[in-house]
């Protein structure tokens, strides 16, 4: 026996519900497609990019008269900075050293500040 309230004895076509006419609803309005943002999106400007090497290679090995200083960016650390500028982030706390004036804690370096960047000696190992 089937069941009556099985997905088979389903069937919408003549029924209406109560306080409806029984007419089928008028979709002749309704308007397909795809609207694409690809088109309005603006397209990055990278005319204004500009490159810069620094070779961690004076720094190092402290051949270089003039001290460099670095601009803190957000995101950066200590660590961070002395990975990109000298290859290795031990040389952290050097950097900290030759700032001992204007970073009190070395966890809490700001957007915006400059510090300077030391020669560091190959052999130190700290």
């Amino acid at each position: 026996m089937a069941n009556p309230k099985g997905p088979d004895s389903l069937s919408l076509a003549g029924s209406s519900s109560p306080g409806t006419s029984g007419n089928k609803p008028d979709f002749s309005n309704v308007k397909g497609g795809v609207k694409s943002t690809e088109a309005e999106a603006p397209k990055a400007d990278f005319s204004n990019v500009q490159s810069k090497v620094t070779s961690t290679e004076e720094m190092l090995s402290g051949d270089s008269g003039a001290q460099q200083t670095y601009t803190v960016e957000k995101g950066d650390n200590l660590s961070s900075i002395s990975k990109r500028f000298y290859g290795k982030s031990k040389y952290w706390k050097q950097i900290f050293d030759a700032n001992r004036d204007t970073i009190e804690n070395p966890d809490l370096i700001y957007p915006g500040q400059t510090i300077r960047l030391p020669a560091i000696n190959d052999g130190d190992d700290e």
